[in-house]
């Protein structure tokens, strides 16, 4: 998948567009006011004021034709520079523009581009003409808060996407529509996996196949973690706001928390597990022989998202994260850090998932500690990537406040990105929480302490994992892993009863559809739930004790053994296999 703010041309492309896009709103619709039409990494939106009138999807068609007319027509596309009271009086009778203005620093370049009868605000760089921008299409209209503030107005937003050629833009809403298909909420509703509730915006309901997937998953992650020497606990959901304000979370993260009253004292739903594994690690005495100590928690966090930004699995108010907290001597970071790099390249690798390293530094304002020791764990961080023989890409300013981190990006079968895994280098907390250990000579030394994720969010990584998938779990996952359809109930359910029975003793998950229905109709339910093996078992698979087997996906049919099959499913269960 392409990201189009790290294409140069494609960007500018992709911003003059959006300029299209308002010119063919604004001939459509006198009355339109623009806020701002930034390019994003899927495209380019514009938000609108439109008054009293509302774009549906099916006008986008209409918008669409306009800007076909207006890039036919061929404009020169002009830059001109104004002062800020020329700016003012330009654009004095829409207020979204004058607040722009107002709020740019007073040595801000103010610049202007017009094309035919329109000019709008804009810094730039745009395409030289109108001519250029061909091969666009809009995407989808919603609504948007000006400026991300529920307090003020819903404005209209309309997405789209341009490209340089007629055949990448078509190559790109193939790969829309393949998105499409495999969208987790969508397949989590067919697939019986998980519910969202009007009664609970942004808290899930795993449903029971759901369920069968997440317990996979964290069985997965306790016996990897269990050969990688952690220890594991579960620390309370609530806790007292002397804690937070202690952490730094209450004046670092407070709009995100949500907080009750107990015993006329505040306390908070742990938005992050750190806390309390620091409450943990001070619960007893440590030696420099104890360390490194790594401790893992599945901990649920709750966190207030606003409505519009809720989605799915993807973007929630309440998560599991499935969170570690190592403590380590400073010498100790180097190792650690590259031994931890290879335990997340070998979970992702069970998934097929690739992924590349980012190096998040320190905030420019919201962070705790001094600057020295920021710049300290940068350093650490990076030639520890390194040594472990990848590369890391540097993203400014976007660490935690408490410490510089590791970002995974893991690709998925489409080629889109998802920042998931991430390893957080804190040397803040521990001086905080004064955490310490007792050094060979006897004396108190201040741990450093390593926060870090590999699925993320379990709710999320699943998400991803249906999209990834496209809902076609590799068996190991799958919540049913084999349906059996006898050909005949009177001639063929009891073999198929006993046959399910064993597979059941095996550890293998199995269903029998017994149904009064036809073959061929059954069948084509196999494959719509997406069920790893179906099963067919007629005279001949009585006879010779055997089964006949369809892999999903697949048109043929393969015979074996009633035992040789077991023994291909247990073989391909427990080496995480895709297929028998």
């Amino acid at each position: 998948m392409i990201n189009i703010k790290e294409d140069e041309k494609l960007s500018v492309l992709n911003h003059s567009c959006a300029h299209l896009l308002a010119q063919a709103v604004k001939h459509l619709y006198p009355q339109a006011k623009f806020w701002v039409g930034p390019v994003i990494e899927e495209g380019f939106y514009y938000d609108i004021d439109l008054g009293d009138d509302v774009i549906k999807e099916e006008d986008l068609v209409k918008i669409e034709k306009e800007m076909r007319k207006i890039a036919k027509d061929g404009k020169r596309i002009v830059r001109h520079e104004l002062t800020r009271e020329e700016a003012l009086e330009k654009f004095g009778d829409d207020p979204y523009k004058v607040d722009l203005i107002n709020n740019m620093d007073s040595d801000t370049v103010i610049s202007c581009y017009t094309q035919g009868d329109f000019t709008d605000l804009c810094r730039g760089p745009h395409v030289d003409t109108v001519k250029e921008l061909k091969y666009f299409k809009l995407l989808k209209v919603s609504g948007a808060y000006w400026k991300g503030d529920a307090n003020n107005k819903m404005l209209q937003r309309i997405y789209g996407i341009c490209f340089a050629s007629e055949s990448d833009l078509n190559e790109h809403l193939n790969f829309l529509e393949e998105a499409k298909k495999r969208d987790h909420k969508k397949l989590g509703k067919e697939l019986d996996l998980f519910m969202l509730s009007e009664y609970g915006p942004g808290f899930p309901f795993f449903l029971h196949n759901g369920m069968i997937i997440r317990n996979e998953l964290e069985n997965f992650w306790y016996k990897e973690h269990t050969k990688e020497g952690y220890e594991f606990i579960k620390t309370p959901i609530m806790l007292n706001k002397d804690l937070w304000e202690l952490s730094g979370h209450w004046y670092n993260y407070r709009e995100n928390m949500y907080t009750s009253e107990i015993d006329n004292k505040v306390f908070a739903i742990k938005p992050m597990n750190c806390p309390g594994g620091m409450l943990v690690y001070k619960n007893s005495l440590h030696s420099y022989k104890d360390l490194p100590l790594r401790i893992g928690e599945l901990g649920q966090v709750h966190r207030h998202e606003a409505s519009g930004a809720l989605n799915g699995l993807f973007r929630v108010r309440t998560f599991t994260q499935d969170d570690a907290h190592i403590f380590m001597r400073e010498d100790q970071i180097e190792e650690e850090v590259i031994r931890l790099i290879n335990f997340i390249d070998r979970i992702y690798s069970v998934f097929g998932l690739t992924y590349s390293i980012e190096l998040s530094t320190r905030p420019e304002e919201k962070y705790i500690g001094d600057i020295a020791i920021w710049d300290r764990s940068e350093k650490a961080l990076q030639e520890a990537c390194e040594k472990s023989g990848h590369s890391c890409k540097i993203n400014p300013g976007d660490g935690a406040f408490y410490g510089p981190k590791l970002d995974f990006h893991i690709r998925d079968s489409l080629g889109r990105v998802w920042q998931c895994g991430t390893i957080q280098l804190d040397m803040n907390l521990p001086e905080r929480f004064d955490l310490t250990y007792i050094d060979a000579d006897g004396s108190k030394k201040r741990p450093v302490m390593l926060h870090r994720v590999i699925y993320g969010s379990i709710e999320r990584f699943i998400g991803i994992l249906i999209e990834h998938y496209a809902g076609a779990f590799p068996l190991w996952l799958a919540p049913v892993q084999v349906n059996i359809i006898p050909v005949s109930n009177e001639h063929h359910l009891e073999y198929a009863q006993n046959l399910a029975k064993e597979l059941d003793s095996a550890g293998i998950r199995v269903k029998i559809d017994d149904r009064d229905e036809k073959m061929g109709y059954k069948m084509r339910e196999s494959q719509t739930k997406k069920i790893p093996l179906t099963l067919v078992l007629g005279d001949k698979e009585v006879e010779d004790n055997s089964v006949s087997y369809r892999e999903f996906g697949k048109t043929e049919t393969t015979t074996v053994s009633s035992a040789e099959f077991i023994n291909l499913v247990t073989k391909c269960i427990e080496d995480k296999g895709y297929n028998i």
